[in-house]
């Protein structure tokens, strides 16, 4: 019979064995779900089917002003969080300003 010091640390072996074989792409038992996150976020098209202006955007979401208008002139593109934030933002706008309004 295993202490309780034995019994974790036989099931962290075992999810780091499961861990493993998911990496290596073979059925490991691990749920997973599969989020996928547009490349291209066409932030101005989203401001303006909310009807806000690029301040009011800005402030509403948590973004500096200048991130927005730079994101909208092409001279940089959302990446990685921004760009997931942002596709909520298009398709959820009321759930994302009721969660950031407290």
């Amino acid at each position: 019979m295993r202490n309780a010091k034995g019994e974790i640390g036989a099931r962290i072996i075992e999810a780091l064995e499961e861990a493993v074989e998911d990496a290596k792409g073979k059925p490991s038992g691990i749920r997973t779900r599969v989020v996928r996150v547009p490349r291209d976020v066409d932030v101005r098209r989203i401001r303006r089917r909310l009807g806000m202006s690029q301040s009011q955007f800005a402030r509403a979401f948590g973004f500096s002003l200048g991130t927005v208008q730079n994101w909208e002139r092409g001279h940089r593109r959302p990446e990685g969080a921004a760009r997931a934030f942002l596709t909520v933002i298009e398709r959820q706008p009321e759930m994302v300003v009721a969660a950031l309004s407290g």
